[in-house]
């Protein structure tokens, strides 16, 4: 295939290996996984799910398990491979959020196979993951990396992390998006002082921000708010626990809504909760700001990459509960600072954050690392 030709119009064989986007069970990856399909689209590009593999190792010291999938990979190697001889190979590959967990197993091969280009997006290395079978996860994502046309980072973090990780790896910077026109209806005339926070209720970093942001509550029972939780999941008992000391009435549990449902909520909502322990960067914060909710979260991993300090809401210190309180009381003292706050919010996201400036730079990317081959 001649890559000097427009690229516009080919065919994109899209991959994610920790979670399908056809995968059942709701998710951050599973939003981003379609809406970077969304934006491939929408840039001008035939997208077509190569494959709903999964391949994902929560424990380094399980070799059975990777073997399992190495042997699921070859299969699915073989199958694109009479595909792809039968009809047209694709133009491209791309693999989104490749890490030490979930490598690509299927792809480098198929490039090698047809000579075709891949590119990743939010793929990740970290030194300190190098233990068990972990470290031979990690050598397949390096190699991903450094075979890459090019690699799309979402965060300052990721993006640094890469450049420790390898000298000649290509990167380029994609900031983190949502279709903003779902969540920017405008304001309900608000009469009251109303939380909200959107997240699924499971084990581990979840479950460490709902403890965050409860211990945070508890110290503001003498202000008058109420709280909207969104999210369910197998910790709902757990996570309803960590509430146990603030009253019911100041406490809605929506468990899982719509993204209609939960536009509509927001729309209704002073400011956004979450602490984001361990957020890669948060699709929530934007959705957030899009409706012109500000956020107070904490200032970790890649939160501030969508959430601007004393901008578009307030960052302050992980793990600290007082801090965290503080800020939100400080806020609530200062309707003006949320007012602006909550102008700036929906700005920043509706004209940095959206899918249709995404797909724009999606587009010039594409035709920068790919038509010049």
């Amino acid at each position: 295939m001649d890559h000097q030709e427009d690229m516009t119009g080919q065919k994109i064989a899209f991959y994610a290996p920790l979670k399908s986007p056809h995968h059942p069970v709701p998710s951050g990856d599973r939003q981003m996984a379609r809406l970077l399909i969304n934006c491939l689209v929408r840039a001008g590009y035939q997208v077509e799910v190569a494959s709903q593999c999964r391949a994902f190792l929560k424990n380094s010291m399980d070799n059975s398990k990777f073997k399992e999938l190495e042997g699921q990979a070859i299969l699915e190697i073989h199958r694109l491979t009479v595909q792809w001889h039968t009809s047209q190979p694709p133009a491209l590959w791309f693999c989104y959020h490749p890490y030490y967990k979930s490598p690509d197993l299927i792809g480098p091969h198929l490039c090698d196979k047809f000579n075709i280009p891949m590119i990743t997006a939010e793929a990740s290395y970290s030194a300190r993951r190098n233990t068990g079978i972990w470290a031979q996860t990690q050598d397949h994502v390096l190699a991903t990396i450094n075979r890459a046309a090019v690699n799309i980072c979402f965060t300052n973090r990721d993006e640094a992390g890469l450049r420790e990780a390898s000298n000649q790896a290509r990167l380029v910077r994609l900031k983190p998006f949502i279709d903003t026109s779902e969540f920017s209806s405008s304001r309900s005339e608000l009469t009251a002082t109303r939380f909200v926070t959107v997240a699924m209720m499971r084990s581990g970093d979840k479950m460490r921000s709902y403890r965050h942001l409860a211990n945070s509550l508890t110290k503001l029972l003498h202000l008058n708010w109420t709280i909207s939780i969104v999210g369910d999941g197998e910790m709902r008992s757990e996570v309803r626990d960590l509430f146990s000391n603030i009253p019911r009435d100041r406490i809605q549990w929506h468990g899982e809504m719509s993204r209609n449902a939960i536009a509509e909520l927001f729309s209704q909502c002073t400011l956004y909760l979450w602490p984001g322990c361990g957020e890669a960067y948060g699709l929530a914060y934007i959705e957030a700001q899009t409706a012109g909710l500000p956020v107070v979260a904490f200032n970790t991993a890649g939160v501030s990459d969508v959430v601007y300090d004393n901008k578009t809401g307030v960052l302050t210190p992980a793990g600290d509960d007082d801090a965290y309180a503080m800020a939100i009381a400080q806020l609530l003292d200062d309707p003006e600072k949320i007012s602006r706050q909550s102008v700036n919010a929906r700005s920043q996201a509706c004209n940095e954050h959206s899918l249709l400036a995404a797909s724009r730079c999606m587009n010039d990317l594409l035709k920068k690392y790919l038509e010049g081959r």
